[in-house]
């Protein structure tokens, strides 16, 4: 069977950027979200250069394209989980890099008074400090969803889900992070991420989650 020169093209991409995997792995070592930035740009970019140009150059330049895009994506978001692990350590704040985006996870106790969607004035500082990490990487999309437990009514809930998510952008705004960048909701007691049979349970779910997904 004789291979269109456009397939082999994309097989060769394929391999070279399988081959780096194996390499240097995605989830392990100082460049591991930089690495897996550049594998997904690099597919992804073929994918594109072959649709566009229908031949094995175009698949090559959109490879090249994607994986540098990507691996500036998974680098910059090393810098800043780095800066805000920096600025947030010993707050209770939770940070996550998934190597796409950062999740932020903001527990009630340390966030929020029982019952209320007011931000305590103990935690005014570390939102100022997460803001003005938004300030300094602005290319990104924020999503703020506010979670709760099973305890009340299904209603109850999700309006305090979302006024909670509503006063935590609030506070990012009046701190300089653009509005049009944040997009806000409740989820109530649907999303738990953990049991609601427990007390540590239910604290579990009583949070703000912030999700930073870069934009280019």
């Amino acid at each position: 069977m004789k291979l269109k020169s456009s397939t082999i093209g994309g097989l060769a991409v394929a391999a070279i950027l399988l081959s780096a995997c194996a390499q240097a792995p995605l989830g392990q070592g100082p460049n591991a979200n930089r690495n897996q930035g550049a594998v997904l740009g690099g597919l992804g970019g073929a994918a594109l250069g072959q649709a566009i140009g229908g031949n094995t150059e175009g698949t090559l330049i959109g490879a090249a394209i994607g994986a540098g895009a990507g691996a500036l994506i998974g680098s910059d978001l090393d810098r800043q989980e780095a800066e805000l692990r920096r600025d947030l350590a010993g707050s209770g704040v939770d940070i996550q890099n998934t190597g796409q985006e950062l999740l932020v996870t903001l527990p009630e106790n340390i966030t929020f008074a029982t019952d209320s969607a007011t931000v305590m004035p103990s935690f005014q500082n570390q939102l100022a400090a997460l803001a003005n990490n938004l300030r300094q990487f602005p290319n990104s999309r924020v999503s703020i969803t506010g979670h709760t437990d099973s305890t009340g009514s299904t209603s109850y809930n999700q309006g305090l889900s979302e006024r909670r998510a509503s006063s935590v952008a609030n506070v990012l705004i009046q701190n300089g992070v653009a509005s049009n960048r944040l997009f806000v909701s409740g989820a109530g007691e649907t999303q738990p991420v953990a049991s609601n049979d427990t007390s540590f349970g239910r604290q579990q779910n009583r949070r703000v989650e912030i999700v930073i997904t870069p934009t280019g």
